[in-house]
């Protein structure tokens, strides 16, 4: 105390020198101790759904930018020349198999190349040989017959002459006509090219199935009368010596001996153009 305080003033001055009571106002004021004040009017504390809300907003923001920073840092970070050259070439790749995929597949794999492999080459197309020209008067039909006549003797090996004999023969019978026969009505069941009533003798060389020729259906084949006529003039002995009417003769026993010679010189020059 201070010897020139008054009563009153003793306890006031020991009340502020106090240094316990100092201290506890302090806290009071600013400390962990400190006493909550009370709520001013007109604010509301919020609830505990919305603080928790706001937390996870908060945490969320923080997130995404810390995202962000180390997306810039990494992007800032150089890369090995290796990594990038494997990215660039992965990417090309994908791209390639995009369009290939959005391109409907073509249906030949050669054509949707716009240069195609020189080694891949097509093979040739084989072409169907065309019909023969036609010669000495004959008609298309007449020259096909005569042809398929000249191809029977050339795979049977048979000589020129005997071709000749062969093409004068059927002039002769048929004028190379493939014909049938009234009087055997299964032959017009067959491929023909007119027909005719001298018994029943049908074909290029009117070739009778009663004499052994052959059936009708076999007759009626152009390459089979063909070989039957060739395989009979190989029996005459010596025809290779023979004039053409005379061979043909020998083959065909007809009632006219002498007709066949007027197509020789014909059927000469139908060979010579077949062969």
């Amino acid at each position: 105390m201070h010897p020139d305080d008054t009563d009153e003033q003793r306890p006031a001055r020991q009340h502020a020198a106090d240094p316990s009571t100092g201290a506890t106002s302090d806290e009071r004021r600013i400390g962990r101790h400190r006493a909550p004040e009370p709520p001013r009017r007109g604010v509301r504390t919020p609830s505990v759904p919305a603080r928790i809300a706001l937390a996870g907003g908060v945490t969320c923001c923080l997130g995404l930018i810390a995202f962000a920073g180390t997306h810039h840092v990494d992007r800032q970070r150089p890369r090995p020349v290796q990594e990038v050259l494997a990215d660039r070439a992965a990417d090309e790749q994908r791209a390639s198999r995009a369009r290939d995929r959005a391109a409907s597949p073509p249906a030949d794999p050669a054509s949707a190349s716009p240069h195609p492999p020189a080694a891949r080459s097509a093979s040739p197309t084989p072409t169907k040989p065309g019909r023969p020209r036609p010669v000495a008067g004959l008609t298309p039909l007449q020259m096909d017959n005569a042809k398929k006549i000249v191809d029977a003797g050339v795979d049977l090996g048979v000589p020129r002459r005997g071709m000749v004999v062969a093409v004068a023969t059927a002039m002769q019978e048929s004028d190379l006509h493939n014909l049938a026969s009234d009087v055997l009505p299964e032959s017009y069941d067959h491929p023909h090219q007119g027909s005719g009533s001298d018994h029943d003798s049908v074909g290029l060389f009117q070739q009778r199935p009663s004499s052994g020729w052959g059936t009708v259906a076999q007759l009626m084949r152009p390459d089979y009368a063909a070989r039957a006529f060739y395989a009979a003039l190989a029996k005459i002995p010596g025809w290779r010596d023979l004039s053409v009417t005379a061979a043909a003769q020998a083959v065909q026993i007809s009632a006219y001996p002498h007709a066949y010679a007027r197509h020789e010189q014909r059927a000469t020059t139908v060979v010579a153009a077949l062969t």
